[in-house]
């Protein structure tokens, strides 16, 4: 089982949700977070005093699948996150030993 977290920009999640949907894929925590990479942020004026943005605001998306899904996740998030633009967004593979579900005690692979 592996455990992808994709950090997208906000306006993003509805499209990367239909898009895991639509793969077959149940299931995902959405967390607003704040970042930046390479964006490196950007200046803004407000009330005529120019001010600089370090952290951009972003959707950090959680979601634990089979080592048979994860293709079709990446590929799911990918698409949908894609803008072209720099700021997009990045996704991280990790590998999960072990999940238990609450309700029923049900463990790994059943448990997803």
């Amino acid at each position: 089982m592996k455990k992808v977290e994709a950090i997208i920009k906000p306006f993003k999640l509805d499209d990367v949700r239909e898009a895991l949907s639509a793969a077959g894929i149940t299931g995902m925590t959405a967390i607003e977070v704040k970042g930046f990479g390479r964006q490196k942020g950007h200046t803004e004026l407000y009330r005529g005093a120019e001010y600089v943005v370090d952290f951009l605001p972003k959707v950090k998306v959680e979601l634990v699948v089979t080592d048979d899904h994860l293709d079709a996740c990446i590929n799911a998030i990918t698409a949908a996150a894609r803008t072209g633009k720099i700021g997009d967004g990045k996704i991280f593979v990790s590998e999960v030993t072990r999940v238990v579900r609450i309700r029923t005690g049900e463990e790994n692979e059943a448990a997803v």
